[in-house]
């Protein structure tokens, strides 16, 4: 499985689970979205293996995507979740920060991990290289190009014009001839960062803005099963009503899916996007204020909305269907077209890898 189909499902609602492993992590990289440290939460291990296990045939996500922290801090754990997604006709990618790979070789832990999984990703950014040399990551990725395994680079730049990204990118065309994509970003004032990157300046902008950080479930550190992978979302609890979706020691897959796919709320928040529906029960005068995408969504009350007639709309058959065509038409776009919104736009082609 290779970055850019993994990307291009992104879009659609319930075709990819992101699970947080653990929230530990050895390294201490200044701009870690998730805050992470060596002692960091991490959902129950059976737990979690029971509601991998709990995928069907018909009923399992297209793609599963395990993440950190640092996942590979449990690789047996990985094993299994990987192994018991396959049963179910579900791909599994992971999202590794390589501390173990400044030494030579490959340890068995880290081997059975490459051999089971679809896809490696490693971060490789100017924070984690003054852990990990850029030199230790490329000779991981070399292995596990050997092996058999799809690998990608996930970079991260002070803005797109940085320069770091432009450079690394052009090392891995040299290492690698095309063969490990990109998928470029850029910082964001979210977990460590937050006390040194500055937020972008509001804007206006469209009155509707599709928000498919919406269409995967999201398992956090406590196993709580969110609607949205924002790192707000994921911390702090209370979880806002409509962007929780239940908790893996209590709900399968089937149910969780049922509740991403079937909330009025979110198939809004998917296809008009959570300011839309901010501005209707805003008060008149500040209907047309930037309002904010994040800060929107996780300030509305679905009580307030329950009678609006957009709403009701959303709860029928009309609003399955614009949830599916407006999924349909971002994968149609491509991979590429959904990387200049939500990332690095200048480096959206990266995401592409010849063929091996």
């Amino acid at each position: 499985m290779e970055l850019d189909e993994l990307v291009s499902l992104r879009p659609v609602p319930g075709a990819g689970l992101l699970v947080t492993v653990t929230n530990r992590c050895p390294l201490g990289c200044a701009h870690c979205s998730a805050s992470s440290t060596p002692t960091g939460q991490e959902p129950d291990a059976a737990a979690l293996t029971g509601f991998v296990g709990s995928f069907q045939a018909g009923h399992a996500p297209r793609v599963m995507m395990l993440t950190g922290g640092e996942p590979l801090l449990r690789p047996g754990l990985v094993v299994e979740l990987a192994r018991r997604a396959q049963a179910a006709g579900t791909r599994t990618a992971v999202l590794t920060g390589a501390f173990f790979a400044v030494r030579e070789g490959l340890a068995d832990p880290i081997r059975d991990v490459i051999d089971a999984v679809d896809h490696f990703s490693v971060s490789i950014d100017a924070f984690h290289e003054r852990e990990v040399p850029r030199a230790s990551a490329f000779r991981l990725l070399h292995r596990v190009l050997e092996r058999g395994t799809a690998a990608s680079i996930h970079a991260i730049g002070a803005t797109s014009e940085d320069g770091y990204l432009d450079e690394l990118a052009h090392d891995v065309h040299r290492a690698f001839d095309g063969a490990v994509p990109i998928l470029a970003s850029t910082l964001r004032p979210v977990g460590r960062a937050a006390l040194w990157v500055s937020a972008e300046p509001a804007t206006t902008r469209p009155r509707t803005l599709p928000c498919a950080m919406a269409a995967w479930p999201v398992v956090a550190p406590d196993g709580t099963v969110l609607a949205c992978c924002n790192q707000i979302v994921v911390d702090r609890r209370p979880v806002p009503a409509h962007l929780r979706l239940g908790h893996i020691a209590q709900d399968g897959w089937e149910r969780i899916e049922a509740a991403a796919l079937a909330s009025p709320m979110l198939r809004l928040i998917r296809t008009t996007g959570p300011e839309y529906l901010a501005r209707l029960t805003a008060p008149r005068e500040s209907a047309d204020l930037p309002l904010g995408h994040c800060v929107s969504c996780r300030a509305l009350d679905p009580a307030k909305l329950a009678g609006h007639d957009a709403v009701r709309l959303a709860a029928g058959p009309a609003g399955r269907l614009l949830d599916l065509e407006s999924a349909r038409r971002q994968v149609e776009a491509g991979a590429e077209d959904f990387l200049r919104r939500h990332a690095s736009g200048r480096h959206a082609a990266l995401v592409h890898a010849r063929a091996r």
